[in-house]
């Protein structure tokens, strides 16, 4: 009886041990697995950051271009009006306003055109800190299959 007693007890001992060392692994995991998620989560929240900066500064040029230009806009129809009025025949004023009206529409395609350049570029620099995360969290969930 004494030997079934021993054997019942190592039998407990190393399940014991076994369970213990099961335990500790699994809590090293975890607390590896929390950390690496706070690493991807402290990640995300600077590419947010970065990414809302970026976008902050594309909107701040966009509204300085559309100043500028509503600016420089207004004075050549300050100009193109006091041209109109010291003009001295309907022909004469018809030519001014033509070659107002090309310049103008001229002007307004190049703003558009400009304007477009500078939103894809600030679209462009708004999304890549987003996209890399995008790009590190499937190469994690890759990495973990």
């Amino acid at each position: 009886m004494a030997t079934s007693a021993e054997t019942l007890k190592s039998t407990a001992d190393t399940y014991a041990a076994a369970g213990g060392q099961a335990f500790k692994d699994a809590v090293e995991k975890s607390l590896t697995a929390l950390n690496e998620i706070n690493a991807q989560s402290k990640s995300n929240l600077e590419a947010v950051v970065a990414s809302v900066t970026a976008a902050g500064k594309g909107a701040e040029s966009l509204g300085a271009q559309a100043v500028a230009y509503s600016k420089k806009s207004l004075d050549e129809h300050m100009a193109a009006a006091r041209s109109l009025s010291a003009a001295k025949s309907v022909q004469e004023a018809f030519e001014l306003q033509t070659t107002w009206a090309k310049t103008a529409i001229e002007g307004y395609l190049a703003e558009v055109n400009r304007a477009s350049e500078t939103f894809a570029a600030s679209m462009k620099e708004t999304l890549t800190p987003i996209n890399a995360r995008v790009t590190a969290a499937i190469e994690t969930f890759q990495a973990a299959r």
